[in-house]
Order: structure tokens, then C-alpha cells, then sequence
């Protein structure tokens, strides 16, 4: 009744005109991971980075090795 999804979600996004990017603050270091628009410079937010394994899972559901990071 109670059990953790198995099935994963894979994150499709058009490649020419967006980036996965990790967002992070330099306050208190909060993480998060989405798509930028490399026309508009918009941001669009897709899950909290908490951990490690958190970030492993973003890379996975995209089908990417490298993320960069914005500050």
C-alpha cells in the first residue's frame, strides 16, 4: 500500500534552445535544478537539490554527465 515509486520520470527538453543548469545561492547555499532558455535567460525550476544523490538523479532523468552552475 505504502511503497516508493520504482518507475522514473525522464526530463525531455529541445537541447537547442535550453541548458540543465543547477541554480545555487551564495547566501545559504540552497541548490536547484532546471532548464534555462538560452533566447530569453528564463529559468525554469524542476527539482530541489538536498544531497549528492538528489543531483545523481537530475543527471540520470536528463541524460547528462555535466550540469553547470549559476550563481
Amino acid at each position: 500500500m505504502f511503497k516508493k515509486k520504482t518507475d522514473r520520470i525522464q526530463y525531455n527538453y529541445d537541447k537547442e534552445t535550453q541548458k540543465p543548469v543547477l541554480k545555487c545561492s551564495i547566501c545559504n547555499g540552497e541548490q536547484v535544478a532546471g532548464f534555462k532558455n538560452l533566447q530569453t535567460g528564463r529559468f525554469e525550476e524542476i527539482m530541489l537539490i538536498r544531497n549528492e544523490s538528489d543531483l545523481q538523479e537530475f543527471k540520470e532523468r536528463c541524460s547528462v554527465s555535466e550540469i553547470s552552475k549559476e550563481y
